[in-house]
């Protein structure tokens, strides 16, 4: 059986922070506000993967009122979620994803994300794929308050 799951994770952008992006820090003078890291990648792909597999979500697992998560990395969540879902017997197929951001541009970070992905999710990096996008000056995202990413995980069982 093929299953199919979607997640959307959106932090706010503020100065004296750092912006992760699946392990990787980009400069920038803004970074991510979050209960962990605030990588909103690592986390649209932990719920797409959960969704998937019908286990809830980022929340049920890492809520942000547990101080335990304060500052965790991403990367770590999503490997413990990764094996949540390995050990209910699923294999994961292949991840999309979109980040969805104003500035900075990420084009040169693709590919070390997703190298840091595929080695996280223990799949091929040719079955992860990361895009970017701008939001043309729109909204919240577009004045550079926030940044936002989508994710597709297609597993099988």
């Amino acid at each position: 059986m093929i299953r199919t799951g979607i997640g959307c994770d959106a932090h706010q952008l503020a100065e004296n922070r750092k912006l992760v992006i699946a392990g990787v820090e980009i400069p920038f003078e803004k970074g991510s506000v979050g209960h962990s890291d605030g990588d909103a990648l690592s986390h649209a792909i932990i719920d797409a993967v959960f969704g998937a597999a019908c286990l809830g979500d980022l929340g049920d697992y890492f809520p942000s009122d547990d101080n335990k998560w304060k500052g965790a990395n991403s990367l770590d969540l999503l490997s413990e979620s990764i094996n949540r879902v390995l050990s209910e017997g699923y294999t994961i197929n292949n991840i999309d994803s979109v980040v969805i951001i104003q500035k900075p541009k990420l084009k040169k970070y693709i590919l070390p994300i997703r190298e840091n992905l595929a080695k996280t999710i223990g799949i091929p990096i040719d079955r992860i794929s990361v895009k970017a996008t701008t939001v043309d000056h729109l909204g919240a995202i577009g004045a550079g308050d926030g940044w936002a990413s989508q994710a597709i995980a297609t597993l099988s069982k």
